[in-house]
């Protein structure tokens, strides 16, 4: 029986060259190559789904105070006058009660006179003391005597009326006495005095020729010994995921450091700090304000390296999850995960 088939017919030498196609071998080059990029796709797999990786919510700000009496303040006049003379310049170091200025006052006779007020307020407060001592002392005898019989009831009601007319005098002397004193003190105080140390970072005020009134700010003063915050300001996409006790990593200006957002524990150069508060309320443009300080574990350089003002950024460490999810969430710009329910923080109280 005759053999059908659709296949075409091939010539003997086209049916031989087939034949030695089974001959030819892959290169070993291109099946090492292969290998390779199935075990590099195999590691990044795993890589993206079992490697950790801690969420980071980063903001920048700069170094401030965190106690508001630790803060640049003014030192202002407590009298009126004219600015006698100075104590200090820009960048003098002072400590708490060294003169900064002094102030004469307009009439140079005015501490004069009310020392002399004072004196006659006092004189008159001892005179009208002693006369409403009197006064008591006949009121009690007329007493005595009107219950005996021996002196009418108008007697008695005279020296009654008599007494409290000096009580009252006596009152009102001893309030001109504490009115006086009070004036001859606010008068006096024409030193003005450092509250407490620090720095004078500006003289505010003009030469010896200025007159100025009370509460006019002289100069500029900075605290030292003051307990430094950093504020950073944070997207308000991430604010709700911040809370008081979250650790911070900080990178400040100048500051060498390599920052590594998702192994902080590989970071160089960053410094750590705690979330001591959080504003309850965004700026005009969207942000919230987030107070971080350090800890005395991890203390951060001198004051003389790191000033008020310094710039610095923060890395405030969230939840871990995988770098997989982290990537996704990254390319899909979400924001990072929030756990409901998992173990809160350490609080500052």
């Amino acid at each position: 029986m005759t053999e059908f088939s659709l296949a075409p017919k091939y010539a003997r030498e086209q049916v031989r060259h087939l034949s030695e196609i089974g001959r030819y071998r892959v290169p070993t080059v291109l099946l090492l190559v292969g290998w390779l990029s199935l075990v590099a796709i195999i590691a990044f797999t795993a890589f993206l789904v079992f490697v950790p990786w801690v969420q980071t919510v980063s903001g920048s700000g700069k170094i401030v105070a965190l106690e508001p009496s630790d803060r640049e303040q003014d030192i202002s006049a407590l009298v009126p006058g004219r600015i006698a003379e100075w104590y200090v310049r820009e960048g003098s170091q002072v400590e708490a009660g060294d003169p900064v200025a002094r102030i004469a006052d307009i009439d140079p006779q005015l501490i004069a006179r009310l020392e002399s007020q004072l004196t006659v307020a006092r004189e008159r407060l001892a005179t009208t003391r002693a006369a409403a001592d009197t006064a008591r002392l006949d009121q009690e005898r007329k007493a005595t005597l009107f219950e005996d019989g021996l002196v009418s009831r108008l007697d008695f009601e005279q020296a009654q009326i008599r007494l409290r007319e000096l009580e009252a005098q006596a009152q009102s002397a001893a309030e001109a006495v504490a009115q006086a004193e009070v004036g001859l003190s606010r008068e006096s105080s024409q030193m003005v005095r450092a509250p407490r140390s620090g720095t004078v970072t500006r003289v505010t005020a003009g030469g010896t020729a200025t007159f100025v009134k009370a509460g006019d700010p002289l100069a500029r003063f900075a605290p030292s010994g003051i307990q430094r915050a950093v504020e950073i300001y944070v997207d308000g996409r991430d604010a709700a995921l911040v809370s008081v006790g979250r650790p911070v990593r900080l990178q400040f200006e100048a500051w060498p450091a390599i920052q590594f957002s998702g192994w902080p524990a590989v970071a160089i150069g960053t410094f750590a700090a705690q979330v001591t508060f959080v504003d309850p309320l965004a700026r005009a443009d969207g942000r919230f304000r987030v107070v971080v300080s350090e800890l005395e574990s991890e203390p951060w350089p001198d004051d003389h390296l790191l000033r008020l003002g310094t710039k610095a950024r923060g890395w405030i460490l969230l939840d871990e999850v995988s770098v997989g999810y982290e990537l996704w969430r990254q390319l899909n710009n979400f924001p990072p995960e929030f756990v409901q329910g998992s173990p809160a923080t350490e609080t500052i109280q």
